[in-house]
């Protein structure tokens, strides 16, 4: 038996949210009674300390059919191209990197097979740091469950819509969307209207969450409204299932002889989650110059030093740009902070070639980099009139870390080795008598 919800959604960030999909399967007025009502397991899943204060704590209580630990002993089994941090196989250059997208497999392929790390940092051990993957997929998760013990796993979808099925409940979330699924949660993914194709953030550290706003008041940026958590589904399937954990870098796989998808009801606010992107309330100049993209930031992770970050999560979304007597794309930097950037559609206004989507690019830390050099041309003599930059969203991985490329991505045929080419038209305009 299945009991579906019918992708309706919960909506609030980080709120105490409460679902049931048989009626009376929650408890009142306690977690963890003597008999659960139908005769359910209650079971706490936490993603921070116990004693974490209250406004950053992380729970659910969820009643299901079994308890996790119902299954068999964990064995290994072979990880692909799917690596965790440390990586200590190949050195870390500090060269400006650029690639092609990740072909689409043309054998059937899941979800698990079809990724590859491009990059990491930290140590997943010590629950700092990220992996940076592409997931690829043109077949579901039959019978297979995965989920990680490393860290979060944030979905950036670039081609192709597909349906989580969580513990949780479910969730559709197609390109323009992201998915972010907590530490530990089990989940299945099924592409619905063709292959899949994406981007995908393992956060180590400290589970995302909003920026604060500061001066930018009340309103602004992502609003905690937009954020949409599954209603409880679950299913009641006995049959031979294999659960797949990601821990220390490896793979092990479990067997089971049910759904581990049998959560009836939960109450708590550590669950998987949706945003649309087109929902983020951008805020950008109005007067003079560019500013930082920490502006474009929907969701952080922090790190132990105060307005550092772990990761940022970053987008470059349709805008108006009118900022007077500027150079308008972003300027030539170099900065402390490491950046992963990828393509979901459309051009990206420094890059308007060879970056294409589906495509990613590295700027490590004090690395240089900006527009490219007939970009520069181009917007140096520009009519600065009103324009809205339309049909494009490019996002960013910030890390306060350095982000290490695999051995993988740096020798792989989607790398472009001539990616440096761009800036090589840049010229000398110096005039000493102005």
């Amino acid at each position: 038996m299945v009991q579906q919800n019918e992708l309706t959604y919960l909506t609030g960030f980080n709120n105490e949210h409460e679902t049931e999909a048989l009626e009376g399967a929650l408890p009142v007025g306690q977690f963890n009674p003597q008999r659960c009502p139908y005769n359910l397991y209650c079971e706490q899943f936490s993603t921070t300390a116990f004693t974490a204060p209250r406004a950053s704590n992380r729970r659910s209580w969820t009643y299901r059919l079994r308890p996790s630990i119902a299954m068999g002993d964990f064995t290994p089994m072979d990880k692909g191209h799917l690596l965790t941090a440390p990586l200590t196989d190949t050195p870390c250059p500090p060269n400006v990197m650029r690639w092609d997208p990740i072909a689409m497999p043309e054998q059937k392929t899941d979800f698990i097979d079809g990724l590859v790390t491009m990059a990491a940092n930290g140590d997943a051990r010590m629950q700092q740091g990220i992996g940076i993957h592409v997931y690829r997929a043109n077949s579901p998760m039959e019978k297979r469950f995965f989920y990680s013990s490393d860290g979060e796993m944030l979905f950036v979808p670039q081609q192709g819509s597909l349906l989580a099925k969580t513990e949780f409940g479910h969730l559709s979330v197609s390109p323009g969307e992201i998915l972010v699924i907590p530490r530990g949660v089990k989940f299945s993914v099924t592409p619905t209207d063709g292959p899949i194709r994406g981007y995908i953030c393992e956060n180590y550290g400290t589970p995302l969450q909003l920026p604060e706003r500061g001066p930018v008041g009340a309103n602004g940026y992502a609003n905690d409204r937009d954020f949409q958590y599954p209603v409880a589904a679950f299913e009641d399937i006995d049959d031979d299932m294999q659960l797949i954990n990601k821990f220390c870098g490896e793979l092990y796989q479990a067997t089971l002889d049910h759904s581990p998808l049998d959560v009836v009801a939960w109450t708590g606010n550590s669950a998987p989650y949706k945003y649309d992107l087109s929902r983020f309330n951008v805020i950008n100049s109005v007067s003079f110059d560019h500013p930082d993209p920490s502006i474009f930031t929907v969701l952080t992770s922090p790190s132990e030093t105060e307005g550092v970050a772990n990761v940022d999560f970053v987008i470059f979304p349709p805008r108006w740009m009118v900022a007077e007597n500027t150079f308008r794309p972003p300027w030539y930097h170099r900065n402390i902070m490491s950046e992963f950037m990828g393509l979901i559609e459309g051009t990206y206004d420094a890059k308007e070639a060879g970056f294409v989507p589906g495509g990613m690019s590295l700027h490590n830390s004090m690395t240089p980099h900006g527009p490219e050099a007939a970009v520069f041309e181009k917007a140096s003599a520009a009519e600065l009139e009103p324009q809205k930059y339309e049909n494009t969203m490019a996002f960013m991985f910030e890390s306060r870390y350095v982000i290490a490329p695999t051995r993988y991505a740096q020798n792989s045929s989607h790398r472009q080795h001539d990616y440096l080419d761009c800036w090589q038209g840049l010229k000398k305009y110096y005039d000493g008598t102005r």
